[in-house]
């Protein structure tokens, strides 16, 4: 499936909830979904019945857009998610929240995953003190993530740096804000993801 380049609040109004791809605008008046809540398109505010599959497939669609992840690699996460021991749709999503993007968007660096994305693919970061510019890559447990000291003399890293102090940590993650370096000291648990997911019906519709 091809790569997503249009407008990231049109995701949003589709699912119908905030997936915070614009960072700190999401917050304000100035969010789509606040202005218009129908669906995009010419009968996005109609009233349409939703099957069972229906809900499945949003559901899907609503945990790939929050984390921005293709089609095919999705689906690998899942079949990793269901070849290990536990609940698959758990599995699933705290397999994702390791995510090198993601993980660098939790400890404050980037006002978006898009924006953590972009910038783990420019070079900015290093993990265990060698360079690392894969998106995708799974981080585990005790693995280090800093900031190339010559990325530390940009305005943007600078300028989220400054932000850190206003951005929590999660419970598995330990950031040293000063010296921006943070440690994974856990592997993610499934309370520790705010995001109103119903993962069971991920699992019920790649289970078909």
């Amino acid at each position: 499936m091809a790569k997503y380049t249009g407008p990231a609040c049109r995701q949003c109004r589709r699912e119908g909830v905030k997936l915070f791809s614009k960072g700190e605008r999401c917050y304000t008046e100035k969010c789509a979904l606040n202005r218009r809540t129908g669906a995009p398109g010419q009968h996005g505010a109609a009233r349409k019945k939703v099957g069972e599959y229906g809900k499945q497939l949003r559901e899907k669609q609503k945990a790939k857009r929050y984390y921005g992840i293709p089609e095919k690699q999705f689906r690998t996460y899942f079949e990793k998610a269901d070849a290990k021991e536990g609940m698959t749709g758990e599995n699933l999503l705290c397999l994702i929240e390791r995510r090198f993007d993601n993980v660098v968007y939790r400890m404050g660096m980037g006002e978006s995953r898009r924006d953590a994305r972009q910038l783990v693919v420019h070079g900015h970061f290093e993990v265990n003190g060698k360079k690392a510019n894969i998106p995708s890559m799974i981080l585990k447990a005790g693995d280090v993530i800093t900031v190339k000291e010559t990325s530390r003399k940009s305005e943007k890293i600078k300028s989220l740096v400054e932000n850190m102090e206003n951005r929590t940590s999660p419970a598995w993650l330990e950031v040293d804000k000063a010296n921006v370096v943070a440690k994974m000291v856990a592997l993610p648990k499934r309370e520790d993801i705010d995001f109103p997911f119903e993962e069971q019906l991920i699992v019920e519709l790649y289970s078909k």
